[in-house]
């Protein structure tokens, strides 16, 4: 995986963050979702580093990054801490304004660190996912079916305990689309207690401090301003749920465009050639 890249891991002023980086040309960081770590951006991250400078990190909390310490607020496992990690990361490349892709939960990160850090985040790119707060406005009984997992695992320790238990029955992961060594990455993340417990911090921040900041930002009026790209895994259920999509993403993002893309969920992995295509005519 990844050839040609530096795997290593720096430290910040509040984590250590597992990273792989390489190519040449302007940087771009690329961030992941849940359940995944950075291990998925294995067939995206050589095709774009052929143009870019790619920094793929885990995210606080997951994969082989640091643990945050738990706090009543989840303000460890906040988008807040997590955007101010990757900007230092970037920082200690030698980046001072970068692009920024978010899938999933990593979208969350990237579009809170384009909200705290505009004079920073240059382009930002949001993968399957509408703001925090949109979501939960939009919760109806189709959201309470589909995403109950958001809910449950705001609960405390019973979540990771459900996991724990048999985690690819709970995740349901597809080794042929993965790769091996992606899978055995995936396997080792979702089988350590202190990861699981990670990952699911990651949900308990969202539904409190993160849609506190969020409320805020709407308050405030407060937007992104930095041009914004929005793709839809158009196998999964994001348009169902929401319908149109970009017309919710410009209520928090004025310069947003976007598409579906033919695949399921895990775009990266199912869909790379065109979700790079899609990621290069944006960052050019």
């Amino acid at each position: 995986m990844f050839e040609g890249f530096t795997h290593t891991q720096i430290a910040v002023s509040d984590a250590v963050i597992n990273v792989r980086y390489g190519g040449s040309g302007p940087p771009v960081m690329l961030l992941h979702g849940h359940p995944r770590t950075h291990v998925t951006w294995s067939k995206v991250a050589p095709m774009l580093a052929r143009s870019f400078t790619v920094v793929c990190p885990d995210l606080r909390g997951f994969g082989d990054s640091s643990q945050p310490a738990d706090r009543p607020d989840h303000a460890g496992s906040s988008k807040r801490a997590k955007a101010k990690d990757c900007v230092e990361l970037m920082r200690h490349l030698g980046f001072a304004r970068f692009a920024l892709v978010g899938h999933d939960r990593g979208s969350y990160t990237a579009y809170r660190a384009a909200l705290d850090y505009p004079e920073v985040i240059s382009r930002l790119a949001v993968l399957d996912s509408v703001p925090i707060l949109e979501a939960l406005q939009h919760c109806d009984e189709r959201f309470a079916r589909q995403w109950y997992h958001w809910f449950f695992f705001a609960q405390l320790e019973k979540p990771e305990r459900a996991i724990l238990a048999d985690p690819d029955a709970w995740y349901g992961p597809r080794p042929a689309t993965m790769g091996d060594e992606e899978y055995q990455a995936f396997r080792r993340a979702t089988r350590d207690p202190a990861t699981v417990h990670g990952m699911i911090e990651d949900y308990r921040a969202g539904l409190a401090i993160d849609k506190q900041h969020e409320a805020l930002d709407q308050q405030a009026g407060r937007v992104i301003r930095c041009p914004t790209l929005c793709l839809w895994s158009k196998q999964d259920d994001l348009e169902q749920i929401y319908g149109d999509i970009l017309a919710i993403w410009r209520r928090w993002a004025p310069d947003v465009r976007g598409h579906g893309i033919n695949s399921g969920h895990h775009m990266a992995e199912e869909a790379p050639e065109a979700l790079t295509e899609a990621l290069l005519a944006f960052l050019r």
